[in-house]
């Protein structure tokens, strides 16, 4: 990541998930965001937060945007693409929130009207007039005190579910001893586990066990549950033995 970034080219705009990557579950530590920083300062490039998963990483809306606040603190003018889809269960409305952080100078209120013009033509050209439900929605639970204090218990929790699948598929598989390792599924965080299973494994987990997942094995830890996790682990299991099984008959 580091070499990507050091060999784009001066003032390339580098996109960036605040926390709970999609797809790999992998994020950085505070100290490895404090590098990155540096190194987009000194190339002068201009990041650019997708915030989709705010919550779900940690189970602390705080703690989340933690990379997001360093950024700012550190001088960066840079855009913010904050999604309620996923951490408000606005999936249909798609409610989100667009941010555009500028820089500090004599000249900032005047940018800041240039810059919200821009973005007004833009927006009038790109989508005109949303509706506005599920914008209502995230608008009255974050400006009431107990609304938004009940949310941030509702996220601990979805949060701590996710964590709780996670160490339960790993010691399920462990248990079984299906071949291969699994630590890195409870190393990973967020809704989303790389699972390290093959192409050919995920379709064949599709056509006999109607197990889905996407093509590269990343599954949504959100869609197991104490009903269907012994399902998946031994599906999971089955396919995998199968595999070495083949690769031995080589």
């Amino acid at each position: 990541m580091k070499n990507t970034i050091q060999n784009a080219p001066d003032k390339s705009i580098i996109l960036l998930h605040a926390c709970a990557h999609n797809p790999t579950g992998v994020d950085p530590t505070q100290e490895q965001w404090k590098e990155l920083a540096a190194l987009l300062k000194q190339k002068q490039h201009f990041p650019f937060f997708d915030c989709a998963y705010q919550g779900f990483a940690s189970g602390d809306l705080a703690k989340d945007a933690w990379a997001v606040r360093y950024f700012i603190e550190q001088g960066f003018e840079l855009c913010i693409a904050q999604s309620f889809a996923k951490n408000l269960g606005l999936y249909s409305e798609r409610t989100g929130c667009f941010h555009f952080v500028t820089g500090a100078g004599k000249d900032a209120e005047k940018n800041i009207g240039r810059i919200s013009s821009q973005l007004a033509i833009l927006q009038r050209s790109e989508i005109s007039n949303p509706p506005a439900y599920g914008a209502r929605i995230a608008s009255t639970i974050l400006n009431d005190e107990a609304l938004f204090r009940e949310w941030e218990e509702n996220l601990r929790e979805m949060s701590g579910r996710i964590i709780t699948m996670r160490k339960e598929l790993r010691s399920k598989l462990e248990a079984m001893g299906t071949p291969g390792k699994w630590n890195h599924i409870t190393e990973q965080i967020g809704m989303f586990s790389f699972t390290g299973l093959s192409e050919k494994q995920v379709l064949e987990l599709r056509s006999e066990a109607h197990v889905y997942m996407t093509k590269n094995g990343r599954i949504s830890m959100a869609g197991l549950n104490t009903n269907n996790i012994d399902y998946f682990a031994k599906a999971v299991d089955k396919v995998v033995r199968k595999t070495q099984q083949e690769t031995a008959n080589l």
